[in-house]
């Protein structure tokens, strides 16, 4: 079994969907990853996974756009012709496990509590234990 865990931004509002009588939680979540080309310049590169979440449960209201969430689940590629005409492909996700890291202003609204978070600071390398 493959199995991928994937950190980042929810690229926009989750969508729930009824397939086949069932229902799926559809969303997509952005990973930037920095590194150094050749020449030694900072290059940005965005991976983008989009999720799937069968049967959804209570976390469906908390996953709106620019969230950070931890995801896990079975990994896919999945090819398709883009609007050029070319082929592409898209790295698919079917998730087995959502939890949420930090949420955006407006789910922190919608919840009701009003306080704004943001995404947490790097791990402090000398903790206690």
């Amino acid at each position: 079994m493959i199995k991928l865990s994937l950190i980042g931004h929810l690229g926009q509002d989750a969508i729930l969907n009824t397939v086949n009588d069932k229902k799926v939680l559809n969303f997509s979540v952005a990973h930037n990853e920095r590194f150094k080309n050749a020449a030694g310049e900072v290059q940005e590169r965005t991976i983008w996974a989009n999720c799937a979440l069968w049967a959804p449960n209570a976390v469906g209201p908390y996953l709106l756009q620019g969230t950070y969430v931890y995801v896990e689940g079975t990994p896919y590629i999945e090819m398709y012709t883009d609007k050029k005409g070319q082929p592409a492909v898209s790295l698919k996700l079917r998730v087995t496990n959502v939890q949420l890291l930090a949420s955006s202003q407006r789910s922190a609204d919608k919840a009701g509590d009003g306080k704004e978070t943001t995404e947490p600071d790097q791990p402090i390398d000398d903790l206690p234990f």
